[in-house]
């Protein structure tokens, strides 16, 4: 009876314990949508109208270190830190992904058609690499990235490598914010190239 009365003692310290401690919290890197706001045009595009192409955005590659579900923040020069109660909604490569190809989307005024049949317009095939993904609450996101541009039905393709870094508040709402700025800006320099490319025209890296 006296054991009977202990794990039942135990059993209710660890439910109260897991009703206390706080629900985990969860974050996107897709932006919220902004019907209305304009959008500078990429080159290839006349006055913000529809490219004359569509694009395929490959899977994209992010550093082992933050591959997890968690935020990964960076603590002082060497350690890093996963947050258990601050994490993704989906996987992070899956994240960036997404939240690439709704900017890329805006910027181009184009369709991302990864995995669709051919529509009739030229293609471009677009690959990124996440080579850091840093996050460092109160102070900054940045995204170091090496990507490329490539026709599907030519030979013109230019490989880039971009550094962005954004400073951000306090809180990891606002650290998660900047990444999201970081990724448009990234889209951004990667749109700036794709119509010249998309036409067999030389470009240069931005």
């Amino acid at each position: 009876m006296i054991r009977t009365r202990h794990l039942l003692a135990a059993a209710l310290a660890l439910g109260l314990a897991a009703c206390a401690s706080e629900p985990a919290r969860y974050y996107t890197l897709m932006a919220p949508a902004r019907a209305g706001v304009p959008v500078a045009p990429a080159a290839g595009s006349a006055n913000g109208s529809a490219a004359a192409f569509q694009f395929e955005l490959m899977p994209v590659g992010i550093p082992a270190q933050v591959d997890q579900p968690q935020l990964v923040i960076r603590q002082g020069g060497q350690g890093v830190a996963p947050l258990s109660g601050e994490r993704w909604i989906a996987p992070l490569a899956d994240e960036v992904r997404g939240a690439l190809s709704a900017d890329l989307a805006q910027a181009l005024h184009a369709a991302d058609v990864t995995g669709l049949a051919s529509g009739g317009k030229p293609r471009l095939r677009i690959k990124v690499d996440l080579r850091r993904f840093d996050s460092v609450p109160g102070d900054y996101a940045l995204v170091d990235a090496a990507w490329s541009v490539r026709q599907l039905q030519g030979e013109a393709m230019l490989a880039c490598t971009s550094q962005v870094r954004e400073p951000v508040g306090a809180g990891y709402g606002a650290l998660v914010e900047g990444h999201q700025r970081a990724l448009a800006a990234l889209a951004g320099q990667i749109a700036r190239v794709a119509g010249p490319v998309a036409a067999g025209q030389a470009s240069t890296c931005p």
